[in-house]
């Protein structure tokens, strides 16, 4: 480390700007702070005109079309000499929602050390995300992805070559505990609750969730499905609410009133991990195939609650048949199989609750940011000579594989 006074520099969005790779690199910099001996500030990207009223956290406003702004942060980081390191947290779209805006004008012009975390990673890419990821991977000491998936992608697909870290999404702390108590204080005791959460917007999936339930209404009656969260800011400025109100046409024409229900606010933290507290099954409905992390499924095996999701990358990766079920994207009847299979074996819900909750505990904000933070100082006590040796088709986790129990016995 460099002293007391160095830091690290996050360029991501940032609260209280909506988007979940800004809650994320908010909670990832706290951990930091508070679980290593590392400091972190951050570059806010922001959108054109965009006018946050930012904490103190953020040290520099970075304009997303704005390539010369690009550049002239870089040259200012490059003469602070407080800087250390800087991490880039990637997604298409935070960079302006084009393929042709990207951090590389940035890194171009970077002299100091850097890591890239990619939260997505597109199987069977174009020519031109092929080029803009392999451009990107050549231009940073270390990239960190979230998934074996993720890894096997980069280094298949993209011919990447650059060392790669697994550290997982993280999830914050809580201690494990039944529905009962969160079901009483939303006034549901008694009824077996199926909940999502997250950005509403098209690709969600809602909507097969949603045409599975008349049968399973017919055998859990009192059923209640969950739909918590505002509709996405970038659908909402393009369409409005076309998409919930489709989804509530079909909760009439169906007759479910009674069975769905929506929280449509951006929830802070407390009040999400409530609502998964008071579900029995967690649904992850997401139709992206190219999904290669999801927060969402994270926080909610995190709470020891059971899954049944769609096959997105990230799903395949952690939901086994001992913690949850996986089902078609457009396949509403399988969603009726699924839900019914396990709302009818309380025994076999509570074996994949506790082995959720047991699996997940490497993945807790305090381990990830010890992570992230052994990683940061590794890279900015070595001299860039030595990085350039490491051995390039390797890789490793920081964390060790969690325990999976194989049968109720185990605990």
């Amino acid at each position: 480390m460099e002293g007391d006074s160095s830091k690290t520099l996050f360029m991501s969005t940032f609260p209280p700007r909506h988007c979940g790779i800004a809650t994320f690199t908010r909670d990832l910099t706290d951990s930091i702070d508070k679980n290593s001996s590392i400091k972190t500030k951050v570059i806010a990207i922001n959108e054109p005109e965009a006018d946050y009223d930012y904490s103190e956290k953020v040290m520099h406003r970075l304009k997303i079309y704005d390539y010369e702004d690009h550049i002239s942060i870089a040259e200012k980081i490059n003469t602070d000499s407080s800087v250390n390191l800087v991490c880039l947290q990637h997604e298409f779209g935070i960079y302006g929602g084009e393929q042709s805006c990207h951090p590389i004008p940035f890194l171009e012009k970077l002299k100091k050390p850097s890591i890239i975390t990619f939260h997505s990673v597109f199987p069977n890419p174009t020519d031109e995300v092929y080029s803009l990821v392999r451009s990107i991977a050549k231009r940073v000491n270390k990239i960190i992805v979230m998934t074996d998936t993720a890894v096997k992608l980069l280094r298949e697909d993209y011919k990447i070559d650059t060392p790669i870290e697994i550290i997982p999404h993280g999830i914050p702390e809580v201690k494990f505990e039944s529905q009962n108590y969160m079901k009483l204080k939303f006034g549901l005791a008694d009824r077996a609750i199926i909940s999502s959460f997250g950005m509403v917007g098209p690709g969600k999936g809602y909507e097969h969730v949603i045409e599975s339930l008349p049968e399973v209404v017919k055998k859990f009656p009192t059923l209640l499905y969950l739909i918590v969260g505002a509709t996405h800011p970038g659908v909402m400025e393009e369409e409005g609410e076309i998409y919930r109100e489709s989804l509530i046409k079909k909760i009439r024409q169906l007759g479910l009133e009674r069975n769905v229900a929506f929280h449509n606010a951006y929830l802070p933290l407390p009040k999400i991990i409530e609502y998964i507290k008071a579900s029995d099954i967690f649904i992850s409905s997401n139709q992206n195939p190219e999904q290669i992390t999801s927060g969402t499924l994270a926080y909610a095996m995190g709470c020891g609650r059971a899954i049944i999701s769609t096959p997105y990358p990230h799903a395949q990766d952690v939901v086994k048949g001992d913690n949850g079920l996986l089902v078609d994207y457009d396949n509403s009847e399988k969603y009726t199989r699924a839900i019914i299979s396990l709302l009818s074996n309380q025994d076999k819900l509570r074996f994949i609750e506790r082995n959720n909750y047991q699996k997940t505990r490497s993945w807790t904000w305090s381990n990830v940011g010890k992570a992230y933070g052994k990683l940061i100082q590794e890279i900015t006590s070595a001299s860039s000579s030595h990085f350039s040796q490491q051995p390039q088709n390797q890789f490793h986790t920081y964390l060790k594989a969690p325990r999976t129990f194989q049968n109720a016995e185990s605990f």
